[in-house]
């Protein structure tokens, strides 16, 4: 255990954040530092009962317009701020959330996610034919095309609109140059929401987007606003995510060759393997900031009203006092669930068709590509500076024998 506190949301950090969530559980388990972005005061929680607590406690908010403390107000972290993207259901408090949920969820039936397999399997054998034309094979590039052209159908969304709006969120989250063009963004998401919507209505179809606007609970229905904030969240939440979780997995496969072999036995352990991939190298690194009510006393650390607190989800995944041998990957492991996809009100949404992507996608290309390696020294793997998510910048892979086995016919 290091002697002092490493530094956290630094180059450093991000290339190794367990180091950091190591010596914070055993050292600061509820710890308060100044966030870089607005050097705002900020408290991490790091230990797995801890977050879990964070997570499910009403004493805490989501949403930092009511109850964000004014210097974090004040510091352009808001998202979305001004615009229906403040409003996506993630930083909701009932009984707002509550309502929203409850018609979003009336879309994610059995019968529809049991839809999504056809489409899932199709747009992966799609990118590993892309893949296996490419120069320079990249593994995060294959990670990121799936889950952008399955949205894409799912939603039923035209490909050239939904680009459009991609390439909107995109620039919304990687502003090149200030606050100011995230927020132009911003603006153009909701532009390209409500032109999609209108258009929707009229050929509603058995597709996602059509669910959304047909969703009803008594008198409740979605406005026109929230039918923006709930499209652009399908959007936002299912291409990251995913992306980084499928290609962290085949990263962690690459470095646990006993688990990789288990691979041909993939229908035997699926269930248990998809949830250590989000255990052991899940998509988020924290939890959206949730913020103190009112003054208040947090297991013991007082914590004032407003106070922003980030639940390290992926700390509290790799907690040896929660999980065996925390930081190996074990695609057999059984016990105790993790926080890979949230907890209490505010699990992932899109659980069911996030798990569906990883159980095709990862086995696919190993399955395609049996000889797949590291094209780079591994040291040369390096992750996004993203303080919210956990994501490879690239992937270089060797295809191997395979590849030229096929190539030649």
């Amino acid at each position: 255990m290091t002697s002092s506190m490493p530094s956290l949301f630094t180059p450093e950090y991000y290339q190794n954040q367990y180091k950091a969530f190591a010596w914070l559980r055993e050292n600061s388990p509820i710890h308060e530092f100044r966030f870089p972005v607005g050097d705002i005061r900020t408290w991490i929680v790091s230990r797995f009962d801890d977050v879990q607590a964070v997570l499910a406690d009403p004493r805490f908010s989501n949403f930092a317009p009511t109850h964000g403390s004014s210097e974090f107000k004040e510091s352009g972290m808001i998202l979305g701020a001004d615009t229906v993207v403040s409003r996506i259901m993630t930083v909701l408090d009932p009984p707002d959330h509550t309502r929203i949920r409850k018609l979003a969820m009336g879309s994610f039936t059995p019968r529809r996610t049991a839809q999504w397999r056809e489409p899932t399997e199709r747009v992966v054998q799609a990118e590993l034919d892309r893949l296996e034309k490419q120069e320079s094979p990249d593994a995060v590039a294959y990670a990121s095309a799936i889950p952008a052209a399955v949205m894409g159908e799912i939603l039923g969304i035209p490909l050239s609109q939904y680009n459009e709006m991609l390439d909107a969120i995109e620039r919304a989250f990687h502003p090149d140059d200030n606050k100011d063009s995230a927020q132009r963004a911003f603006e153009e998401i909701a532009d390209y929401g409500r032109t999609l919507i209108i258009e929707k209505r009229s050929m509603l179809g058995d597709d996602l987007m059509s669910s959304f606007i047909e969703a009803r609970d008594g008198d409740e229905r979605f406005n026109e606003d929230e039918l923006v904030a709930m499209l652009a969240l399908m959007i936002m939440a299912g291409l990251d995510t995913t992306r980084n979780l499928i290609g962290s997995s085949i990263l962690a496969l690459f470095d646990h060759p006993d688990q990789r072999r288990l691979l041909p036995k993939w229908p035997e352990i699926q269930a248990t393997a998809v949830e250590e991939f989000l255990r052991y190298e899940g998509a988020l690194c924290v939890g959206v900031f949730r913020f103190a009510k009112e003054d208040m006393d947090f297991r013991g650390t007082k914590l004032p009203a407003g106070a922003p607190v980030v639940a390290a989800l992926q700390s509290a995944n790799r907690d040896p006092d929660r999980f065996t041998d925390p930081d190996r990957l074990d695609l057999t492991r059984s016990g105790p669930r993790h926080l890979g996809l949230g907890h209490g009100l505010h699990n992932c949404l899109g659980a069911a068709l996030a798990r569906l992507e990883a159980q095709i996608a990862i086995p696919a290309i190993f399955e395609r590509f049996p000889d797949l390696s590291l094209a780079v020294p591994r040291d040369e793997v390096t992750y996004a500076e993203n303080w919210l998510l956990r994501g490879l910048v690239s992937l270089p892979v060797d295809l191997g024998a395979s590849r030229s086995h096929r190539a030649g016919g």
